[in-house]
């Protein structure tokens, strides 16, 4: 009964009336010039995408008047929505497209689901957090996306069940790549994931699995990430 309660609060803390939703248009297209174009993003499907996504409707209430700022929020329970900046950079980097299939591992309000979830066929999210695991499904309901499946669980064992996916996005840091998540990773996939400890910079790592099953990595910018959290 408690337990109902606070995610019962959390959802009430994240919303927002949908007559105030058109407002915050302009601030949604400044930000993906200001802050995506203007940094060398040029993927136009990512772009439209973050065009698209209402972030403001994915953040706490009292973070709204921040959501298209040039940083991370926080949403409750130690963890953030990360920089729009961030999101894109991510995002471009698996190059998605039409038809494919992603697993995002670290769910959080669901604002990277739901950019993917604009691109993508289907995105399977994980968040172990059960009010934002809550929270993030009731966010994506009611902005009308059928195409994200979410499940509460340790995001380390991804989702077996559907892989392999064509590309994998970890939005935590983690003290290694782990090894299950390469196993449900298609050949030729891509996984962005950011690699070191917690609470320190950390390496964003572009992991590739070649036709051999072999995997292929490379650094590509220093990070900040909350940790990868496990049961």
């Amino acid at each position: 009964m408690k337990s109902e309660l606070l995610i019962s609060v959390v959802i009430m803390l994240f919303s927002i009336a949908p007559a105030e939703q058109d407002k915050y248009h302009r601030d949604r297209q400044q930000m993906v010039t200001a802050q995506l174009e203007a940094r060398g993003i040029k993927h136009k499907p990512t772009l439209n995408a973050m065009r698209s996504v209402e972030r403001h409707r994915l953040v706490p209430k009292a973070q709204v008047e921040y959501a298209y700022e040039d940083r991370p929020l926080p949403i409750g329970f130690g963890q953030t929505i990360s920089q729009p900046y961030m999101v894109g950079y991510m995002t471009e980097v698996i190059r998605p497209t039409a038809g494919m299939k992603v697993l995002e591992i670290g769910t959080g309000s669901g604002y990277q689901a739901a950019v993917l979830a604009e691109i993508v066929d289907e995105v399977y999210t994980i968040e172990i957090v059960e009010e934002l695991a809550k929270t993030a499904k009731s966010s994506l309901e009611e902005m009308g996306y059928t195409n994200i499946h979410l499940k509460e669980g340790d995001g380390y064992f991804g989702w077996e069940e559907h892989a392999p996916y064509d590309a994998i996005i970890v939005t935590a840091a983690s003290a290694f790549i782990p090894p299950l998540l390469i196993e449900q990773l298609k050949e030729g996939g891509k996984m962005v994931i950011p690699v070191g400890a917690p609470f320190t910079t950390q390496q964003l790592m572009l992991v590739e699995k070649q036709k051999d099953g072999k995997r292929k990595t490379r650094n590509l910018l220093p990070v900040r990430f909350v940790p990868f959290t496990r049961n």
